[in-house]
Parts: structure tokens; sequence; C-alpha cells
């Protein structure tokens, strides 16, 4: 096992701060989005936020060669879609805004869906079940689970409602990087895999599809979509592993009363 997986008492305080801070970002969208507006704004508005009010840095903005504070992923986009000027949010779409914020040398990473005025109730019912999917493999968090367990409950859920994991993006550990140690598979078998330990931090955030699972890339290089062009929804937290369970580091105020 990587000891550097686990975080120090310190490392810890500082991710719970950057998470409450990353959950006030989503406070400040839900009244800020709306239909009519392009993916653009909404990073333009994310940006300003975090550096000029949260005094923090969105991270994903320069990571990789990326050049925006966010991913904004429409309908079909499984993720990583990039904000642009052009897609207008229509009554009946679906949105996913997936934000990393770093303060204090610490990163938090979280994501949310956004549906409208006129979004049917099939999306509506992926985005709701999506939701539910996430919040079992979070709930399978705990010492001596494994990742297997969280990846199981995640799929299981999933597939008996009638829809399909991707298994080409997982989650991740995080901390002073982005991208830490270990992945977090969406799918998988109970009882295998890395067995958790207190202090671990990584994100949970299934991508699940309406139709199959297959996904290409886009020729930006970055916007991952269905291949059948059936939509997709994904959640995610940032979750640490308690001496008892988990803690969600990114939890957003109205989540507080079910959670």
């Amino acid at each position: 096992m990587n000891e550097a997986m686990i975080k120090t008492d310190a490392e810890i305080d500082f991710m719970r701060k950057s998470g409450k801070l990353l959950a006030q970002v989503f406070k400040m969208l839900d009244d800020f989005i709306c239909e009519g507006m392009t993916t653009l704004e909404i990073d333009t508005q994310v940006e300003r936020y975090i550096v000029d009010v949260l005094n923090a840095r969105p991270a994903s903005k320069g990571q990789y060669g990326y050049q925006y504070s966010l991913n904004s992923s429409v309908n079909d986009v499984v993720c990583h879609g990039v904000p642009n000027n052009t897609h207008q949010l229509k009554s009946k779409d679906i949105l996913n805004v997936d934000i990393t914020l770093e303060k204090n040398g610490y990163i938090s990473d979280s994501s949310k869906m956004y549906t409208f005025a006129t979004t049917s109730p099939e999306a509506k019912r992926l985005v709701k079940t999506t939701y539910e999917a996430m919040w079992k493999g979070i709930q399978a968090v705990k010492p001596k689970a494994t990742l297997g367990d969280v990846g199981h409950a995640i799929q299981k859920h999933a597939e008996s409602s009638g829809y399909s994991v991707v298994r080409e993006y997982c989650g991740h550990g995080i901390g002073k990087e982005m991208h830490e140690d270990p992945q977090v598979l969406h799918y998988g078998k109970a009882n295998t895999g890395l067995v958790l330990e207190a202090g671990m931090t990584f994100t949970i955030e299934p991508m699940i599809n309406q139709g199959s699972q297959k996904v290409k890339t886009k020729k930006d290089g970055w916007t991952v979509v269905t291949r059948d062009k059936k939509l997709s929804a994904q959640w995610e937290h940032t979750i640490l592993v308690t001496e008892t369970g988990f803690e969600v580091l990114t939890l957003r105020d109205d989540e507080k009363a079910v959670f």
C-alpha cells in the first residue's frame, strides 16, 4: 500500500477547507445557471468567483494544457466537455459542471448535474439514478472495505435501473495533486481490490449512460461523448475515509439534511 495515500491530520484539515470552498461555488451556481446562457459564461463566472471571492485557484486551468476553469458536459457528453460560446443552454438540456479548486496547496474536486424547465422525465430519471449510484458507492466507504465494494455498489444500482457504467474513466486519489493513487473504478466485484484505510482521500464520480457504455473522444482531444448519442450523467464528490466510515469533503448545504 502506498503510504502517500494516507493524509495527515493537517493535510485533512486543508482538504476540508478546500472542499467547503468548492461547495460554495456550486451554491453560487445554483442561482446563476439558467437557460439561454453559454457554458463559457459559466466558466467565466466560476473563475471570477474562485479567484476574487474565495481567494483560491481553479485547479483545472493550466492542468495538462487545459485552458478553462471547469468541464461543462451537455446531454450526450460523458465528461471533459470544453466550455464554449456556441451552445446556448436549452430548456430540455441536462448539464454537468465539474470543478476543481485549490486552496493552500490542496485540491478538491466535485461535479453536479443541472436540469431545466422541459428536461424530459427520462433524462431526469437518469440524473437521479446517477446521483443515487454515487451515494451507493460513497456509503460503501469505510476502513477495511475495498474499492471493489465501492465499484460494485455503483454498478449494481446503475445496471439494475437499466443503465450502463462508463469503464474508461474513474475516480482518483486527490490531495496536493489533482490525480493521485488510487484509481477508483465505478464497477467491480465486492471484496476485491485495494483495502481502504482511514486517511485516504479520493473522488467517486460515476458516469452513467442511458444506452451503451461505449464512448469516443471528439477531435478537440478533450470532449468525450456516448457513441450512440444517448444521454450521459455524472456526479462527483471528494471523500475522506474516516476511522468509522466516510466524510464527504465537498458536501453541499442542500445535501446535509438528507445525508
